[in-house]
């Protein structure tokens, strides 16, 4: 099958569609852009909270999507775009306010809620089904590069756990509905999305080692001492150990 050689897995039944559909909370006024639609189970269940813009690689299934909602289409409901997601932004489809909801392949996981999370336009909320111990990762306290990412820009929880069962073909791991609310770049008002990230990614460098020493990689040993100190983070506390807040005001201190 086509679809498990993109990596992508279609949704067999409707009921984890509606809980998808849903779980993006959409907005009067709010277009809905729905990432690769497969055979258009989640794309039906969309279609009845809003209007739908839907990007699709395959061209077997953009030709099936046409057929299947041709009425949709007519009446200006349904947009279907032949491309890969990757190569597009919300700027070139047109989108100002919307809502993004996805039945994504796991390998453009984390390229994906990237890409709209950092993107001049962002969806106000998104909704995903994504691998279940990726979403459980990007939920958990414990700090992971892709949690403290996806925490800084809205607010992740996991809606609903579905099992591989429900999938054709199955994966072979269980997937889990996790919604992304209340996204803004608020949180980088007082510091740069170039620098926190910076700080980031160089204190998870290596997870054997104490923040401290993987910070002083890349930064003055003597900066990252005081700014640790500042941030309240104990001299040998781990990457995973720090809070969203902490990281930010050690990237606030750091040059």
């Amino acid at each position: 099958m086509k679809g498990a050689r993109l990596g992508q897995h279609f949704l067999k039944h409707s009921w984890a569609a509606r809980s998808l559909a849903h779980a993006a909370a959409v907005k009067q006024g709010e277009t809905i852009l729905e990432i690769g639609p497969g055979k258009g189970v989640l794309t039906r269940e969309l279609l009845t909270l809003g209007p739908v813009v839907a990007v699709e690689k395959d061209e077997k299934l953009v030709a099936l999507l046409h057929e299947t909602f041709a009425k949709e289409i007519a009446d200006g409901k349904l947009r279907i775009v032949s491309d890969d997601v990757r190569n597009i932004s919300p700027e070139s489809l047109g989108l100002k306010e919307y809502v993004l909801a996805a039945n994504i392949p796991y390998y453009i996981t984390g390229e994906i809620i990237r890409q709209f999370l950092t993107a001049p336009i962002q969806p106000r909320a998104m909704a995903l089904l994504i691998q279940k111990e990726v979403a459980q990762r990007i939920v958990s306290a414990r700090g992971s590069i892709l949690s403290i990412s996806v925490k800084a820009y809205g607010t992740p929880r996991i809606v609903e756990k579905v099992s591989k069962i429900h999938f054709s073909p199955p994966p072979s791991v269980d997937s889990a509905i996790l919604s992304i609310d209340a996204i803004s770049k608020t949180f980088f008002e007082d510091v740069g999305e170039e620098r926190f990230f910076a700080a980031v990614k160089a204190g998870f460098a290596s997870k054997r080692k104490f923040v401290s020493n993987n910070l002083s990689v890349v930064f003055d040993k003597n900066e990252v001492t005081r700014a640790l100190e500042l941030s309240h983070v104990e001299e040998k506390a781990r990457a995973e150990d720090l809070t969203l807040e902490q990281w930010k005001a050690i990237s606030q201190q750091l040059s």
